[in-house]
């Protein structure tokens, strides 16, 4: 199968792009420039540098000739900081190119699609009480971002999303998520952390999801992603160890507290003029929740296989501890 994706430098799409040819598949991508210094970026991949949302839809239909698969594996997710209204600018970058390129997909008789979404948008479907929908720009974003992508699944052309959570993994040269936690937690004597939990996958396991769902998955379903389950404490005591404090103590604090100190963060946002994709005070409920998702739909359904979370974790917080002693030059997200 030969395969057309938006975003095949990123983190995940590279990882997606070197699965799926590891499986006899054909990769052609449009990336933004420049290639992360030092990424292991798969050298039979065909990569078509500029910006999908300045490009012609001719010239795009131009590089999709001869496809079969799609994969958006671009956009912004809820780290990216915008001035109100923040929606207008997720929907510029998670929603309109998803719509458009999707027309363009069916024009050129591409048959399988799959959009890299956001395991927020699966809570927000199982957690009706929470609200998340209305809350927070974020997952409103990814929730009508899924609605435009099934809105052009059919026989002909199926569309899946994978509803993706934390990812642990390297791609060098471009500045890893968990790079906060290195600010946060390095100068604490005492890491205070709320009580909850997340699940979470391997980069290499969102290879596999990638190339599973393009091989196996099926048109108009959302596939919620999940593998490891660990609770806040279990991953801050995993990260603690890799930068090299594995004795630092972990206070878990009362929820009210957290509370309090997301008021606080409000107020700042409001002070810079943004509008944060998710309300840190309304968070609150979702974060000290246990956001657990069980592995067996993605394992059975999709091929996914187990993977060392320890040492995924490991990778990302020995690189992000590299960047910040050494200063090192990463790139970080942009708008694709």
């Amino acid at each position: 199968m030969k395969i057309f994706m938006v975003g095949g430098t990123g983190l995940l799409g590279s990882v997606g792009a070197r699965e799926l040819i590891s499986r006899g598949h054909e990769v052609v991508t449009v990336a933004l420039p420049p290639l992360p210094e030092g990424a292991d970026i798969p050298k039979e991949m065909t990569i078509y540098f500029g910006n999908i949302l300045e490009m012609k839809n001719d010239t795009i239909k131009e590089i999709m000739l001869g496809c079969e698969g799609f994969v958006f594996a671009a956009g912004v997710d809820e780290r990216m900081e915008f001035s109100p209204p923040v929606y207008e600018h997720l929907k510029k970058y998670n929603i309109d190119p998803v719509k458009r390129l999707l027309g363009l997909c069916k024009e050129v008789g591409i048959k399988k699609c799959v959009i890299l979404g956001s395991y927020f948008s699966h809570f927000a479907k199982t957690l009706p009480k929470l609200d998340l929908y209305n809350k927070h720009p974020y997952i409103r974003s990814r929730i009508d971002q899924e609605n435009v992508a099934f809105s052009f699944s059919n026989t002909k052309m199926e569309v899946m999303v994978l509803e993706l959570p934390y990812i642990f993994g390297v791609l060098k040269g471009r500045k890893p998520v968990w790079q906060f936690y290195i600010d946060m937690f390095l100068p604490a004597k005492t890491v205070f952390f709320p009580k909850g939990g997340t699940t979470m996958v391997t980069l290499k396991q969102v290879g596999q999801l990638i190339a599973g769902a393009l091989e196996k998955g099926k048109g108009g379903r959302a596939y919620p992603v999940g593998w490891y389950n660990k609770t806040w404490r279990e991953l801050i005591t995993i990260i603690n160890k890799y930068m090299g404090f594995e004795n630092k103590k972990i206070v878990t604090i009362p929820t009210f507290l957290y509370k309090l100190a997301t008021y606080s963060m409000a107020r700042k946002y409001k002070k810079r003029n943004i509008e944060p994709g998710l309300n840190p005070v309304a968070f609150v409920k979702l974060m000290t929740a246990n956001a657990f998702i069980d592995k067996e739909i993605i394992g059975k359904e999709l091929g996914v296989e187990p993977d060392d979370i320890d040492k995924a974790i490991g990778e990302s917080i020995t690189y992000c501890m590299e960047i910040h002693n050494e200063n090192k030059k990463v790139l970080e997200m942009k708008g694709e």
